[in-house]
């Protein structure tokens, strides 16, 4: 055992092997992330909110964790190839990453994996990605030297603004969100609308004290 061991560690760590093992290890991280992140999201959710049975339940709550490790694993396999390969041909130094190397290696696997298929599960993962997104972009446009504009934001005015960025930022989020609710509700994802739904809308309705405080009409 202890032979086996030691001839599987001088595998796993020669450098040789370095980029086919790290697509490797991508894949199986991507894969295990996905079920930890999706099982208890999708338990709660579906045993809670869906109509069904328990045994059509929890095949809809392994339907979506295998889903989201699946959709999570192949953009591991996707990205870290494709910066492998880019690394590879850079045309100035091969072997080196190019400045903007993760971008199309992103551009590629966000396609692949999350463009071309449009489920519940591929929205919400796009989704939370893009709201961190642009509080990341937020972030990043007051930061000194980062475009043209830059140096017209002084300290002080630096500080100001990302004192009050996040309550400017989660007052509108929420005003927009209850705004299209009220007036557009078919826009919105049909999960956050049948949230929406339960809190505000059915909470105008009831005819007894057991649908007024114990159970919805």
């Amino acid at each position: 055992m202890d032979a086996l061991t030691a001839s599987l560690d001088a595998l796993v760590t020669n450098p040789e092997l370095a980029p086919l093992l790290s697509l490797l290890k991508g894949i199986r991280n991507g894969a295990v992330y996905g079920a930890k992140v999706r099982f208890p999201h999708a338990l709660v959710m579906i045993l809670l909110f869906r109509s069904g049975t328990f045994r059509e339940k929890v095949k809809l709550v392994f339907k979506a964790t295998r889903q989201h490790a699946r959709n999570l694993a192949t953009f591991a396999l996707i990205y870290k190839g494709s910066m492998i390969l880019l690394r590879n041909i850079n045309p100035v130094a091969v072997g080196k990453e190019g400045r903007y190397d993760s971008f199309f290696a992103g551009l590629l696997g966000g396609y692949a994996v999350f463009g071309r298929h449009k489920t519940s599960i591929t929205q919400q993962i796009v989704i939370y990605i893009f709201a961190r997104v642009i509080l990341a972009l937020a972030k990043l446009a007051i930061r000194p030297d980062m475009h043209p504009l830059s140096s017209l934001i002084t300290p002080q005015t630096r500080s100001q603004m990302e004192s009050h960025a996040w309550p400017v930022f989660a007052s509108l989020s929420w005003a927009l969100v209850m705004y299209i609710f009220r007036w557009y509700p078919d826009t919105l994802m049909s999960s956050l609308r049948s949230s929406m739904v339960y809190i505000y809308a059915d909470s105008d309705h009831w005819d007894s004290f057991r649908n007024f405080l114990i159970h919805n009409k």
